[in-house]
């Protein structure tokens, strides 16, 4: 079995597309988010719906070629450390200065080409969403880049992520700590099948230019 090869779909693939898993001292499977525990491991496509498939169809044994228990929910474990992962980083984040909390510094840091990445809490309104997708779409028509947003954690975690109350919307800059911030995001947002929606403002964007051009 090729190190990288997805246990459920059988392709190869990058590591970032996939999660390790090992085997615990107990014979319990255990996920290697960070791909460094020891011992041998196997590969499945980072997402819940392969996860839990490869679970539910007994192919953590088969990949291991012994008795191995799964745990119960190992798609919400995954889906809990990847969490954790994301939010830790962006609690560095914030120490290193590299964040901007409330809608109105968001817009500004999206505006003027600070922004690295958007965030908005899963309670956020959609007028406040709205308003800050109106500057990255305003970013992108001026030629600047396109900075994607999710909606991932609560008001709760990124509050305490921050050190911050009812933190609704952040922006992480665009530095090195936002980088590091944005790997582990976006391996959150396609664990959970989820689609940043830079890819919907995108198509905006040129549904307008389109509109535009045929009304010359």
């Amino acid at each position: 079995m090729n190190d990288r090869t997805c246990i459920v779909t059988r392709r190869q693939a990058e590591a970032d597309e996939l999660i390790r898993f090992v085997v615990g001292p107990d014979s319990a499977v255990v996920p290697d988010i960070k791909r460094n525990l020891p011992g041998r491991g196997c590969w499945v496509t980072a997402d819940r719906l392969h996860i839990e498939k490869a679970a539910a169809k007994n192919l953590f044994a088969r990949a291991f070629k012994a008795q191995v228990t799964v745990p119960a929910d190992l798609g919400g474990m995954v889906d809990g450390l990847l969490s954790r992962s994301a939010l830790g980083m962006l609690g560095l984040a914030r120490k290193a200065g590299a964040v901007v909390l409330g809608a109105a510094k968001v817009e500004g840091a999206v505006r003027d080409g600070q922004a690295f990445l958007v965030l908005h809490a899963t309670e956020a309104s959609d007028d406040g969403v709205r308003k800050i997708s109106q500057a990255r779409r305003a970013t992108v028509h001026l030629g600047g880049p396109a900075i994607l947003a999710y909606k991932l954690f609560p008001e709760a975690e990124l509050s305490l992520a921050l050190g911050g109350t009812n933190v609704i919307h952040a922006a992480v800059l665009a530095q090195d700590a936002g980088q590091a911030v944005e790997k582990r995001v976006v391996a959150l947002d396609r664990y959970r099948g989820g689609t940043p929606n830079d890819l919907a403002m995108l198509a905006a964007v040129a549904d307008e230019d389109d509109a535009a051009e045929d009304m010359e």
